[in-house]
């Protein structure tokens, strides 16, 4: 069964045939018209004294050696009338759908709870990929089981904490802060704040920010558990808001990144990849970059609070993949492929060679009264958020002719838009099928393939969840 989800109170489940729910436009008579927000954060820092902690996101075996600053999981909490949403963001490089799903039991009366990580180069292992070889998960059972705790123990505390609030929204763009790193060249520069203030004192409650980049200033060399420019980030707005501050990763494939991003300290000497010195600097330009978006906010309505939500299984057609899953250095479950994103069938170990297999994920779209957000399982390519996949494809792409998938934005009412990346998983890239290009000749004559595909589920990725998605939005 085609199992959808449409979430206004409490989590209600409901086949495509029911989806026809009618979402409210304004709030209840019965409800209180104001929004309540509420923040909180708690500590996620592996205890890297107490065992060994492989640091994930470049080559394996990378072991900590020490802490330079904690990592955090940071709560967001929405209420309006008996609606009441949580926003997660965590310091990591991912997390598998299965650890959101457990989160999600631990918060019973919660209309949704969206689990982000903001794909953290410099913090632990959490999906398997970074162990000490090839065939050995990285990842510390204890440790995820204490993560999703903290997960669960922030929510609780932000939803503690709540508060009458008003809202504004503002943008800001700086080409200058990304670097892509992959052909074609294109960036997702919008900078997204979103600004609270206390509706009975008019200070500020607190804001959340979403940006485009990998955080991974500090590259593979560094052995200290960091949560990369993040930190800084977060570090200038608390300061500059005197208030809580929540970061939201969002287009990070392609690849949008800090690194070769030219950044200079006060006196102009060029700041090197893989320091600290770098990672700050970074960090701070992006929380200015957050102030310059604040000064220009308007004030926008946040409520009601809707949500609608899908499972989707998706082709696993990479073998390395696929080879780690027999091998159990990633733990997630895969299901038999029936060529249907709706519907599968879970497979057993004993799979047969060359069987056709998938995995489940979810897609998420929340609008929030003007705010308009997809929530998106993987590091999708900018192309597919903003509609610019290349046309015509270069000749040299392993699917010229396949079509173009819708892009995410013009599915999206507004007026204000914003997308959350690694949302409630971690796929990996999101590539469109027109530009995959594996075999040769390659693209834009050059002599190897660009990186990417060897991080991607494969080709049909991108378009069964932009038609999901499509769908997602438009059903009435």
């Amino acid at each position: 069964m085609n199992v959808s989800r449409v979430l206004i109170a409490p989590l209600a489940i409901v086949s495509l045939a029911a989806l026809a729910v009618s979402l409210p436009s304004s709030p209840r008579a019965s409800e209180s018209p104001s929004l309540r927000v509420g923040f909180a954060e708690s500590d996620i820092t592996p205890d890297v004294k107490a065992r060994t902690v492989y640091i994930a996101g470049f080559g394996k075996n990378r072991k900590a050696t020490g802490v330079h600053d904690p990592l955090k999981a940071r709560a967001t909490v929405l209420a309006h009338g008996k609606d009441k949403i949580a926003i997660v963001s965590v310091d990591v490089v991912g997390l598998f759908h299965a650890s959101v799903e457990r989160v999600r039991k631990s918060l019973p009366g919660f209309s949704y709870v969206l689990v982000s990580s903001t794909h953290n180069h410099e913090g632990p292992d959490t999906m398997g990929l970074w162990g000490p070889s090839a065939i050995a998960s990285g990842v510390d059972p204890a440790y995820l089981k204490r993560l999703e705790e903290q997960i669960v123990a922030a929510v609780r505390q932000a939803e503690k904490s709540l508060m009458a609030v008003t809202a504004r929204l503002g943008t800001a763009r700086a080409p200058e802060l990304l670097h892509d790193g992959r052909q074609p060249y294109i960036k997702h520069d919008e900078f997204v704040a979103i600004q609270f203030h206390d509706a009975k004192t008019k200070k500020c409650a607190g804001v959340i920010v979403q940006w485009n980049c990998h955080p991974e200033t500090l590259d593979s060399r560094n052995t200290l558990i960091s949560a990369d420019y993040v930190w800084a980030t977060v570090r200038h707005l608390e300061a500059t808001q005197r208030a809580p501050a929540v970061y939201l990763t969002g287009t990070v494939g392609g690849l949008m990144t800090s690194l070769h991003v030219p950044i200079k300290d006060d006196a102009g000497n060029a700041l090197k990849d893989g320091t600290f010195e770098k990672t700050e600097r970074y960090g701070v330009l992006v929380g200015k970059l957050a102030d310059r978006a604040l000064a220009a906010a308007t004030g926008v309505s946040l409520t009601p609070l809707r949500v609608r939500s899908r499972d989707v299984f998706l082709p696993l057609d990479n073998k390395l993949y696929v080879l780690a899953w027999k091998l159990g250095v990633l733990d997630r479950p895969a299901y038999l492929w029936m060529g249907d994103a709706a519907r599968a069938k879970r497979a057993g170990t004993d799979v047969p060679p060359k069987t056709p297999l998938c995995v489940k994920t979810e897609l998420a779209w929340l609008q929030l009264g003007d705010l308009s957000v997809a929530a998106i399982p993987g590091e999708i390519y900018p192309e597919l958020v903003l509609g610019k996949v290349q046309d015509p494809a270069d000749p040299g792409a392993d699917f010229p002719d396949a079509p173009i998938e819708p892009a995410i934005y013009k599915q999206m009412p507004g007026p204000h838009r914003m997308i959350v990346g690694l949302a409630n998983d971690e796929l990996g890239y999101i590539i469109p099928k027109r530009q995959w290009d594996e075999k040769p000749p390659f693209c834009y004559g050059r002599k190897k393939s660009q990186y990417g595909e060897v991080n991607s589920l494969g080709p049909e990725t991108a378009s069964i969840l932009c038609d999901v998605f499509r769908t997602l939005v438009k059903q009435p």
